[in-house]
């Protein structure tokens, strides 16, 4: 089984935040391979169907951000997810402009609180990653925490918009193909740093 596991804050006041932008794929995912509608799961919201040929777990914990890996605890048991292989997380990323988007297969947290996390229940960074892009902070905006927890601006909201196509494919091609083609796949498009 592969498991996606997209990371954001639970609750209508985050829903279309910044930081909610791998609740918002997740979202789209769903609806896109037609699973059955999120079911509370073992502090998660979980939906699972089959992408190609492969059983696709699609998760968002329930947790808060910095605290989304105790979401995955119960799949990282004996003989359960390797995360080397098994596990991509849908993640905001300030590094990347809006409306862009990187495949990786390893890497550390580069301070995203969410990824700590995950690092700290799996015991390792490899494990595949998609990050979005969100852009940096605003010149004039000191709390960048504050920042991504606002809703996107209505040219934002467009730009993911119009990208969830190309992020979905991307996704698919992990399942299906494996990181290292999603990475050839889809890096090379201009979503490089």
């Amino acid at each position: 089984m592969r498991a996606v596991v997209a990371l954001g804050n639970p609750g209508p006041r985050y829903a279309i935040t910044r930081h909610n932008a791998g609740f918002l794929l997740a979202d789209s995912l769903a609806d896109h391979w037609e699973f059955p509608p999120f079911r509370a799961r073992d502090r998660a919201l979980v939906t699972e169907g089959t992408v190609g040929s492969r059983d696709v777990l699609l998760l968002k914990p329930q947790t808060y951000m910095n605290r989304s890996g105790a979401a995955l605890r119960p799949l990282l048991v004996p003989g359960g997810l390797q995360p080397a292989h098994d596990l991509l997380v849908l993640v905001d990323d300030i590094a990347l402009p809006m409306g862009t988007f990187r495949v990786r297969a390893r890497g550390s947290a580069g301070g995203h609180n969410g990824l700590v996390s995950v690092e700290e229940a799996v015991g390792s960074t490899e494990y595949a990653r998609l990050r979005i892009g969100v852009g940096p902070r605003p010149e004039g905006i000191n709390d960048q925490a504050e920042w991504l927890l606002e809703p996107f601006t209505r040219d934002e909201q467009v730009a993911l918009v119009d990208l969830l196509p190309a992020l979905a494919d991307a996704v698919e091609c992990w399942i299906v193909e494996g990181v290292d083609e999603a990475m050839n796949r889809f890096n090379r498009r201009g979503t490089e740093e």
